[in-house]
This record gives C-alpha cells, structure tokens and sequence, in this order.
C-alpha cells in the first residue's frame, strides 16, 4: 500500500513539473513544445522520414535480345515499354503472340500487368488483346504479348517496335487468400445491379 501512495505522488510530482513547464510555453510553436518535453524534433524528422520514406522495388530481369534495355521514360511514368523481339506482319482483325525476350523476377505480392500502349491504339488500331496481361510471380519464362490488329489494314511490327507496357502492381497472392463456399452472401448496396445499372 505504501508504494502504491510512493508511486502516485512521485506521478503527480512529475505531471505539475510538466504542466508548469508547459504554461509558459506557446502552444502554437510546436518545436518549442516538443523540446520543452524533452524531444528532438530533428531527430524525430529523420526517424519519420527513414520509416515512411518509399524504399525502392527491385525487380531482376534477363534479356535475349539486342533491342534497347527495359527503362522508365520518365521519373513517374507507371510502366515501360516491351518491345517486340521479332518482325511480325498482322493482317486485319488478327492476332500474334509477339516475343520480347525479357524474362522478369516479378516481386514478392506483386504481378506485372501487360497493358496496351495508347499511341499504337489510336495511329494504328494495335492493342494487347487480353489487356491486361498478368504476370504472376511465380512465372518467369519469358513475356509474349498478344496483339490484335482492330485496323483494316496490314500492319508490320518490326523488331525493336514498342508493342506494349509493364506494370508493377501489388496484388493480393492465393497463399493469403482462403476461399469459403457458402449457400448466402449478405445483401449490399449494389447487391446484383451491374451492366448500366447506375444509369447515362
């Protein structure tokens, strides 16, 4: 009993030196309070910014081909291009399965989605017809792009033509999933209205 009262007084002891300390301090300087409590705010800038900073996705590859090396164009650009490892000739409304010849080491919880380029669909009607194209982690035999021709016209890809691009995407990977059948969902807002059901 006696050092339950020992600790509580030492607590309030410590809390009127806190709160008088804190009465001549201007609240809304909030370096000022920090260091009057006995922290660092330089340092509790680097801790927050070595924790919450973006650390780098690093992504191995191999490339059997002489075409120019995989890159991001720019800094913030979501993919980068595949480029086709083979001429190949399309006639209209066709399709091909176009080799690339890179071979990735997709991330852990990741997958690389092959999307179309908007460029080649709208000068030349040519689109990744599965879009998009998945690339699962385990997979790493090398990328093939299927192309479709929407166009009228014959279309020739040549080597070293930009057929596409990859996208490094977070997904959610079977090992955390556990699939549970059951007779009944629960009713949700939407519930079964799909197809143009929210209108123009």
């Amino acid at each position: 009993m006696f050092d339950k009262i020992k600790e509580f007084n030492n607590t309030y002891k410590m809390l009127n030196e806190i709160g008088s300390k804190m009465s001549n301090i201007d609240s809304d300087n909030p370096a000022e309070l920090l260091s009057n409590m006995g922290i660092d705010i330089e340092e509790l800038n680097k801790t927050f910014e070595k924790q919450y900073s973006q650390t780098k996705i690093q992504m191995k590859y191999i490339y059997n081909s002489e075409n120019q090396e995989p890159e991001y164009a720019y800094e913030t650009d979501s993919g980068f291009d595949l480029r086709a490892n083979e001429t190949v000739t399309l006639q209209p409304f066709g399709r091909a399965l176009v080799p690339t010849g890179l071979h990735l080491d997709v991330p852990e919880r990741c997958e690389v989605q092959v999307r179309p380029k908007s460029g080649l669909a709208i000068k030349r009607g040519l689109s990744v017809l599965n879009t998009p194209g998945t690339v699962d982690y385990g997979y790493t035999g090398e990328i093939k792009v299927i192309v479709f021709n929407f166009s009228n016209e014959e279309q020739i890809i040549y080597k070293g033509d930009k057929i596409a691009q990859a996208v490094i995407c977070p997904v959610t990977q079977g090992k955390d999933v556990e699939l549970i059948r059951v007779e009944e969902i629960q009713a949700k807002d939407r519930n079964a209205n799909g197809f143009g059901s929210t209108g123009k």
